[in-house]
């Protein structure tokens, strides 16, 4: 599989440089996602803008980015999404449960307000 990991302080950016995300890619990338959030990371934005098919096995494993960072109370947020992939998303009805913006920078704005919301949650405690 092949992508990029690009650390930051608040969230990491993986951008995944593939044309399909399926059976042959999807182990490699949930195991990428599993290691990201096991090193504390729970803010992870998905580059999708290469991607131009998923199947089955691809939205399982979107689920798997969703399921750990809100475990971990922090975001999982698909950026670059194609026609045929937002279409497959939307007809699992996964468009509730999964947040999709269209740029990179959208979504790292998203995760800065989440994590502004949640200190002044705090602080209010």
């Amino acid at each position: 599989m092949k992508f990029s990991v690009d650390k930051h302080e608040k969230y990491v950016l993986i951008k995944l440089n593939e044309s399909k995300i399926n059976s042959l890619v999807t182990p490699q990338l949930k195991s990428e996602l599993i290691l990201v959030n096991a090193e504390g990371q729970r803010n992870i934005v998905l580059d999708l803008s290469q991607v131009k098919f998923a199947d089955s096995s691809g939205l399982s494993s979107l689920l798997v980015g969703h399921r750990l960072c809100k475990n971990a109370d922090g975001s999982f947020i698909m950026v670059g999404l194609n026609e045929a992939v937002a279409r497959l998303i939307t007809i699992s009805q996964l468009d509730s449960v999964l947040t999709i913006v269209q740029t990179v920078d959208e979504a790292i704005d998203l995760i800065f307000m989440e994590e502004i919301e949640k200190e002044l949650k705090k602080e209010a405690k």
